[in-house]
């Protein structure tokens, strides 16, 4: 019995065949046999082999009448061999001199099933010499020795990074691990990625894997027999789908046999890998006019989500190139919108369940967007009419080529918006913009751009194209929300009825409007501009004297018009270009001069925007005197909208993977700006206590929480590293709906929780929590409950199941009855939930939900709604989760009423509490005797908000004067000399001060005092 065999399967190989069989003839260690397995080869490959055969009987062959395949090959060199230690070698690749002598020793020293051993790569064919390298080094990558499980994930598992190749050449494995292994294989031919298939079924049975990567022992010719550089037709990229497919699913089979959670897992590694490189064969290889066909026939075959998501992959990555090259016109003639469009015919909430699938299709979308504009950008240089919006943020804007956006202030901006022209291109005053306001894209515009038309609005306030009279405040303007198509089409935004006002006029301004209407009778243009609270008419009486020693002529007018009552606001305005340069070159030289004679050094924020303030004057004044003198301009004045909410709306984005593969855990809240220090408090209390072992996609549902206050939340959350915080508006869901509570202490807030299962379509799980709550128990815990085929879970609510038993019978009707429950007593909580979002969509969309909230019969409107649709489908969890505290002595006047098993349950879950729920009127931040006061104080006053909720506290301790404040001893401190506290205490409520007293409170309660 030979030491080694070596398998040789050999179908087409003659040219090489006897290099190869040389190359184990060679060998200085005598002791091995080679089963060459002639898969019934068409070339003379058997002649070669039995003329080794002739003159080495060491050589054996096995010639098979029917062509199988090398994996089948494999298993018959596999099931001849006779050695104690079996090596695999292509017929076209060479054993490099004395490698099985080096074994040897290996052999004898460890008792691995399996060694790993080095090769060195020789380019053939079209492959490059840095391409054989690249694959050298990863294939001779240093590695500890593996256990079966290490050595699993390693190799298959996204986790381990695919650090370890899963070929079968240059492996030794042990005979009885090779016998055993390919016996339980599939007899079904395999012919891609049979080598992973192999390997994952030897792996899956091993004890150990030793890797001595220096000992080269395996030449491996890349290239060799294989045209990787030519285009693949698409029935040969069918083929090699099917391939894959046979591959992987092969592989899934066997795993799932196992019934090893790991292998499962593994087995998906897997298939993630090979889809991966089908779908760069499919880029690299099908020709420009069969990229969608192939892809149709992908999705046809493989698991098609996987495929599309790889689609995505190659639009970001393309994209990203193209913007990087800035060459429009290959951006023109690119296939990215087709690919795009290709892959997002895959979009749904389940794909975007496939974390692949949404990483890629986020990227993509991004990077799709910029390329758009890129190319947007030609379209509105070939405009003739051009109306700039200026905007110093992210916003939404309306689909047109004749409204094209500007970023602001660019020059000194932290982010360059892709979407917009910049206004520190070419001659510019970016750096002016905090005086000038949108005058620098007036500047930017005059001194770059060429169109017939020049016209201005900002992001908030656009002409109203139409004919239709719209109600207006007192300022002059129209109110409206949103930037969508639907105000589009109300204010006649498209670029066919702009181009229809606009041809014909010279001049297009807002309308005149009389500042009587609310400045008062006497009031004049002046007096309003004094009347400003951040403004100084000395500085618009100085620009007029600037105006008057340039321009003489001028002086009748803006003496008129400052005496007058009426104007032109907002500095929007079109004209035609002749007039437009000539009012620049009017216009800019005066302000220059100002702002060379000015001091505003001590000036407001508001202040310094002064040269912006008075340009609107100014415009005033230049329309006037050509009016005056007779231009003869044909003016048009057309109403002017101002929209409330022109913000840039945004979905929650998927927290993203990185390197980083630990469980996502969503966890979601509700907010507004007043309840900021609430909320932070909230989830710095759960991240505090939560599991490092997850990371923790924290989403805040608002309406209106400042952009300085999100920052803030940001800055202070980011301490922890495994969770990622981000805010969506969801002003536009709501703003739709009669939303109402009939509970004064619930905020339409509330009604939040609804929005979810559309909001994050990429989970099919999500935890919802109350911002007035405080997290001591692990979230993990919470979040791993198995939810089957419930919608949702949460604790039954002890105050509701007591109002259940009162006397009046009150709550057990409106129950039955309003409510239409049929077990009363399973009425749950819903400040926790874990939410089943896939079978909440499942049930009803969104939309439906909040039409369910508009029904003002309910008392709880979105907790009786969730109760009425979810009975019979919810999971309920320990009162842990959700320990309603004793707020105006509720546990004795009304929590026990309820039945004696709940009452008793809920009584414990206060000695193990995980969720301390502060529910009701009495708040920690409002009054200091809440139950459980001192507990929420312990996270409170580690964050940026401590002082905003001792202000309301204080606020409210005035307003009540509690009577225990008597009793407290004002010579005790709550806060010892030494504690850092201090720094905090001492400058925000000094000695003596109610302040003060309020914070001896927290400080005691903190200490478990009195």
């Amino acid at each position: 019995m030979p030491r080694f065999s070596i398998v040789i399967p050999s179908y087409g190989n003659a040219e090489y065949l006897p290099a190869c069989l040389d190359s184990i003839r060679s060998q200085d260690c005598s002791d091995w046999e080679a089963v060459v397995v002639i898969d019934a080869s068409p070339d003379n490959s058997l002649e070669i082999a039995q003329r080794f055969a002739q003159v080495d009987d060491r050589f054996r062959i096995v010639n098979k009448e029917v062509n199988e395949g090398i994996h089948l090959a494999r298993r018959s060199g596999v099931e001849a061999a006779s050695g104690d230690f079996i090596a695999f070698l292509d017929a076209d690749d060479e054993l490099c001199e004395g490698v099985l002598s080096s074994l040897s020793s290996i052999v004898d020293q460890s008792n691995a099933d399996i060694i790993h051993f080095g090769l060195i790569c020789v380019p053939d064919g079209e492959v490059s010499a840095e391409s054989c390298r690249g694959f050298e080094a990863w294939a001779n990558a240093p590695a500890a020795d593996l256990g079966r499980a290490d050595l699993m994930t390693t190799v298959f598992a996204a986790e381990g990074g695919y650090q370890k190749d899963w070929n079968m050449h240059h492996r030794l494995f042990c005979a009885s691990l090779c016998k055993g292994a390919f016996a339980s294989m599939t007899d079904n031919r395999l012919e891609r990625a049979e080598d992973g298939y192999e390997f994952f079924v030897l792996a899956s049975l091993s004890q150990t894997e030793v890797t001595r990567n220096d000992i080269v022992g395996y030449k491996y010719f890349l290239g060799r027999g294989v045209t990787t550089g030519s285009e693949l037709t698409l029935e040969a990229f069918r083929r090699s789908s099917r391939q894959v497919c046979e591959c992987y699913d092969a592989v899934c089979a066997f795993a799932a046999s196992t019934g090893d959670l790991h292998m499962v897992h593994c087995a998906e590694g897997f298939k993630a890998r090979t889809i991966f490189s089908l779908a760069n064969e499919w880029y690299e290889r099908v020709s420009k006019s069969d990229k969608i066909p192939a892809a149709d026939a992908a999705y046809r075959i493989v698991d098609p989500v996987e495929f599309a998501a790889h689609l995505y992959r190659f639009v970001r990555d393309r994209a990203y190139a193209l913007l990087q090259q800035d060459d429009i016109v290959a951006m023109r003639d690119s296939d990215l919108d087709a690919w795009y469009a290709k892959a997002g015919e895959l979009y749904s909430d389940d794909s975007l369940e496939n974390p692949l699938y949404r990483e890629y299709y986020q990227a993509a979308s991004i990077h799709m967007a910029h390329l758009r504009n890129a190319i947007k950008r030609l379209d509105w240089d070939a405009q003739r009419i051009r109306i700039f919006v200026s905007a110093h943020k992210n916003v939404d804007l309306f689909d047109s080529l004749v409204l094209q956006p500007v970023q602001v202030g660019a020059k000194n901006a932290e982010h360059r918006f892709s979407w917009a022209f910049h206004d520190d291109e070419g001659d510019n005053i970016s750096e002016l913009n905090p005086l000038y306001c949108e005058l620098t894209t007036q500047y930017w515009s005059w001194k770059n751009v060429d169109a017939d038309y020049y016209g201005f609005c900002h992001y908030r306030r656009y002409f109203d194209f139409g004919n239709t009279e719209h109600k207006e405040n007192q300022f002059g303007e129209i109110i409206d929300g949103f930037i969508d198509e639907a105000t589009k089409e109300r204010y006649c935004l498209d670029d066919a009825s702009i181009n229809q006002v606009v041809r014909g006029a010279d001049v297009v301004t807002t309308r005149m409007q009389d500042i009587r209407s609310y400045m008062g009778e006497n009031s004049t243009i002046r007096s309003q501009y004094d009347a400003a609270p951040k403004l100084f008419v000395e500085d618009l009486d100085r620009v007029i004297d600037i105006l008057v020693a340039r321009h003489p002529e001028y002086e009748q007018d803006a003496k008129a018009f400052l005496a007058g009552h009426t104007g032109r606001f907002c500095n929007m305005f079109i004209m035609k270009k002749e007039i437009f340069h000539d009012y620049c070159a009017w216009l800019f030289p005066l302000l220059e001069e100002f702002v060379a004679s000015a001091d505003m050094s001590l000036y407001s924020k508001e202040g310094l925007r002064t040269p912006g303030h008075l340009a609107e004057r100014l415009l005033n004044i230049y329309l006037l005197h050509h009016e005056r003198i007779g231009a003869g301009w044909k003016m048009k004045q057309l109403q002017c909208v101002h929209f409330t909410k022109p913000d840039k709306y945004y979905l929650p984005m998927a927290l993203s993977c990185g390197n980083d593969n630990r469980p996502v855990i969503p966890v979601v809240f509700a907010s507004d700006n007043n309840y900021v220090p609430m909320v932070t408090t909230t989830i710095y209390s759960m991240l505090k206590n939560a599991s490092d072992a997850y990371r923790y996609d924290i989403v805040v549902l608002h309406e209106g929480i400042e952009w300085e206050n999100q920052e803030k939340m940001k800055m202070f959350l980011g301490q922890f590293e495994n969770a990622g915080l981000q805010f969506c508006d969801v002003s536009r869901f709501v703003d739709q709906y009669e939303l109402t509570t009939n509970n004064p202490h619930i905020s339409n807030e509330t009604y939040y929780r609804f929005l979810i299962q559309e909001l994050l379509p990429y989970y099919s799980k999500v935890l919802y929590l109350d911002s007035d709550l405080i997290v001591k128990g692990d979230v993990s815990e919470l979040f791993s409950v198995d939810l089957g085929d419930n919608l949702l879970a949460a604790v039954r609510d002890v105050d509701y199941c007591g109002n259940l038993n009162m006397k009046d019978g009150i709550r057990m009707r409106y129950t039955k009855e309003v409510l239409g429950m049929h077990q009363p007593y399973d009425y749950f909580q819903a400040g926790v939930l874990v939410l089943n979002t896939r079978a909440m969509r499942k049930l009803h969309p969104m939309e439906k939900w909040l039409e369910f909230a508009s029904d003002d019969r309910y008392i709880y409107n979105d907790q009786d709604i969730l109760n009425v649709h979810c009975q019979g489908r919810v999971k309920y969890l320990d009162y842990d989760w959700n320990v309603m505290t004793d707020c105006y002595g509720r546990i004795g006047r009304i929590f026990s009423f309820a039945p004696a098993a709940i009452f008793d349950a809920f009584n414990d879950s206060r000695n193990h509490e995980k969720i301390v729920h502060y529910a009701g009127a009495q708040k920690p931040w409002k009054v200091t005797n809440c139950d459980r006061f001192g507990l929420y104080w312990e996270y409170a006053k580690d964050t940026p908000f401590y002082v905003q909720l001792t202000d309301i506290l204080h606020t409210e301790f005035v307003k009540q004067k509690l009577a225990e404040e008597a009793a407290i001893d004002h010579h005790e401190s709550a806060v010892s000399e030494d504690s850092p506290l201090r720094k905090v205490v001492d400058p925000i409520a000094p000695f003596g001060s109610r302040r003060r007293e309020v914070l001896k409170s927290i400080g005691r309660a903190v200490r478990g005092l009195k």
